[in-house]
Formats: structure tokens, sequence, C-alpha cells
């Protein structure tokens, strides 16, 4: 068993219940291994701590709880970073940002690709999307006004 201090207090964790990032992240390229942490909260939003810097933690979610169509799916490239076999799960996940006004936008310009079996997970950047690194969160009138389309 490991522990680390942080912000969240004094945590626990196993090694092999690390969410690795081979690549790191954007910005933090020498960061390969998080901790998940538990939601205290019901919600979408869920914090990843570095063990590496315990000064460093992010927070995700699912964007598709957002925006419906946002659907992103790993190349073949990707998939052999993310050790990922044929038909296992992959995930597109998103850093949340939260500005000094409090408002939240989701980077989905460069989202998180995550393999769940093997707690993997590589940012990746979209060349050429529509998407922006800080798309503001949609109102729930806007959220609503998505899911009638779709079911339309």
């Amino acid at each position: 068993m490991n522990k680390i201090v942080t912000r969240f207090g004094e945590i626990e964790y196993q090694a092999e219940n690390l969410l690795n990032f081979p690549e790191g992240l954007i910005g933090f390229e020498n960061l390969h291994n998080f901790i998940v942490m538990p939601n205290e909260k019901e919600g979408p939003l869920f914090w990843i701590q570095s063990v590496e810097d315990p000064a460093i933690a992010f927070i995700l979610t699912d964007p598709s709880n957002f925006f419906l169509d946002y659907r992103i799916a790993p190349n073949q490239q990707e998939r052999q970073k993310l050790r990922l076999e044929e038909d296992a799960e992959c995930f597109a996940l998103a850093i949340v940002t939260v500005s000094p006004e409090r408002q939240i936008s989701l980077n989905l310009a460069a989202p998180i690709l995550f393999a769940p079996e093997a707690r993997c997970a590589l940012q990746v950047i979209l060349d050429g999307s529509q998407y922006q690194s800080r798309t503001p969160l949609p109102t729930i009138e806007e959220v609503r006004q998505g899911a009638e389309q779709k079911t339309k």
C-alpha cells in the first residue's frame, strides 16, 4: 500500500489500481500515474490525482452527458498505445475547467481516451476539429433541445 498527501488529505492506493498515461497529459508529460478519486457527490464529475506530483489533480467528465453527439474513437495507433484488445471498451473523457468567474468549460479539442480494462489513458489532439479547448458547458435547455432533436 502506498500513500500520498494531497488537497484531498492522505490517500492510500495500490499500484495495480493506478490509471496510467504512458505519454502524460498535455503540459504535464512527466506525470504518468493517477488515482481515480471516489466521487463523494452524485453527479457526472470526478477527479484524477497525480501520484508523482500531489499538487496536481484534474476534474474529468464524460462529455456525451452534455454534448449528445460527441463521439470520439481511437485510431489504430492510439489503440496500440492504450493496449486495447479488439472488442475492448474505450471511453472519451474531457478535462473540466472552472474559471475564476465560475464558468465551466470542457476541453473537447483534446479528449482523454480511457481503456478501463488496461487501466490506460491517452490525451489526444483532434486536428481540424470543430471542437474547442474551452467549450462552455451548455445550459439544461440546450441539452434538452439536443436530446429532442436526436429523437426526431
